[in-house]
């Protein structure tokens, strides 16, 4: 530097040098930051709409790439990653960590069950490290990335110290990645501290994709497979002229639901009047479609949902409550054959009350009249504004019981559009 210059007479390391202790550095930060063979996922390498065909579901991703780049450009409080497993979770968050140490700043990433691992070694006399190094390092890191938080095994244990890192940084304000499959799944104080708007920012990259067919009931799937549009007599056995022309009255409305569900149908007749086979051959239809259809018996629904109380259950209360509720086309049969609890009643109101508000498509079969269904249910069955309900006045097929004479004045059943 020339005499007179600011730096004149200091030392200053060559470019050489501050390539090499640049390099170092990043060394340094990438070994504190666990991320190993995942500094290979940037943003660079994801796909912009992600992986999912589904076009609400690309929007998704889109959006919270969105979110994750400004998170990553200035990582301060929470963010929450969610969404089925191969949706992208990981190599979002990873994209995150490693866009922070290219700036310098540091990391740590760590995958939940693998943490806890580590954690328990740490009480071993051969640990390399002490439980309170690696436990404050976790607390206190300056932006943490906690992947795959609910795959743990879930102890007693695991959760205090899950809980005691989050409530943590939760008082602290520091900022923190997680991602996981969803967060019913969580326990309930870690849920709370993941959903408080005042830190946590959600996104959910994909919504879960239901199998297309779910079902629940004793009616074996080769005996609903059987039950199509095709296949379904509309002379009925022994049926006068009156139910003869309920039946394809009833064959109609059903085709033409499921050309295109929506509102609701309901068939309403005796025991092997028909109604059932005319609800499966709407569901295969549907699933000739590649749609999706939830089709249960109600009251093996309602003993499905009663054990999934049970310690041994493997599936849990919420995700099969929630299926029900709000899969795109819902087919309930037998509605009014299960034993009358307040318990059953609640639930079934729930399920429908949803489906009425949210005008989802539902297909209700009832053996008999709506008389003898629960008044907050057959008000919601009958709206003549959303709900086609059809008598089949035939015979059944199997005995040829007459069918008792509709107790209600005749009125013309429509499908409101």
């Amino acid at each position: 530097m020339p005499f007179g210059h600011p730096d004149f007479g200091r030392l200053a390391p060559c470019q050489c040098t501050e390539k090499e202790f640049e390099q170092g550095r990043l060394a340094k930060l990438e070994q504190y930051s666990n991320l190993g063979p995942l500094t290979r996922l940037t943003f660079d390498k994801l796909l912009p709409r992600g992986r999912s065909s589904d076009p609400q579901n690309q929007e998704r991703f889109a959006h919270c790439l969105e979110v994750a780049r400004h998170f990553a450009r200035e990582p301060k409080e929470w963010l929450v990653l969610s969404g089925p497993s191969g949706c992208g979770k990981t190599h979002l968050a990873a994209a995150i960590a490693n866009h922070c140490l290219q700036e310098g700043n540091q990391v740590f990433f760590m995958i939940v069950p693998d943490l806890l691992d580590h954690l328990r070694t740490t009480f071993s006399p051969n640990s390399d490290v002490a439980y309170d190094e690696l436990f404050e390092r976790v607390r206190n890191a300056p932006l943490l990335v906690l992947d795959d938080l609910g795959s743990q095994s879930s102890t007693p244990w695991a959760e205090e110290k899950l809980f005691q890192i989050l409530n943590h940084r939760f008082n602290a304000e520091l900022a923190t990645v997680v991602t996981l499959r969803n967060l019913e799944e969580l326990d309930a104080r870690l849920a709370a501290k993941l959903q408080d708007p005042a830190i946590a920012q959600q996104c959910e990259l994909e919504k879960p994709q239901l199998p297309l067919f779910q079902q629940v009931g004793g009616l074996s799937s080769q005996f609903l497979a059987d039950k199509t549009f095709e296949t379904f007599d509309t002379r009925g056995m022994n049926a006068d002229e009156k139910g003869r022309e309920s039946l394809q009255t009833a064959w109609r409305g059903a085709r033409q639901f499921a050309e295109t569900p929506e509102n609701w149908l309901v068939f309403l007749g005796v025991h092997g009047c028909g109604k059932t086979h005319l609800a499966a051959a709407i569901a295969n239809h549907q699933l000739r479609a590649g749609r999706p259809v939830f089709f249960a018996v109600v009251p093996d629904l309602l003993d499905h949902l009663r054990s999934t109380f049970s310690p041994e259950s493997t599936v849990t209360y919420d995700s099969v409550f929630e299926a029900v509720k709000t899969s795109p086309l819902v087919i309930l049969d037998d509605l009014g054959t299960e034993r009358s609890t307040p318990w059953a009643q609640e639930k079934l109101y729930q399920i429908l009350n949803y489906r009425y508000n949210a005008l989802l498509a539902t297909v209700v079969t009832v053996a008999g009249f709506l008389e003898g269904i629960e008044g907050r249910l057959s008000s919601r069955l009958q709206d003549p504004k959303l709900s086609n309900v059809i008598f089949i006045h035939a015979p059944d097929y199997r005995s040829q019981t007459r069918p008792p004479e509709d107790p209600r004045p005749p009125r013309q059943s429509r499908r409101p559009r």
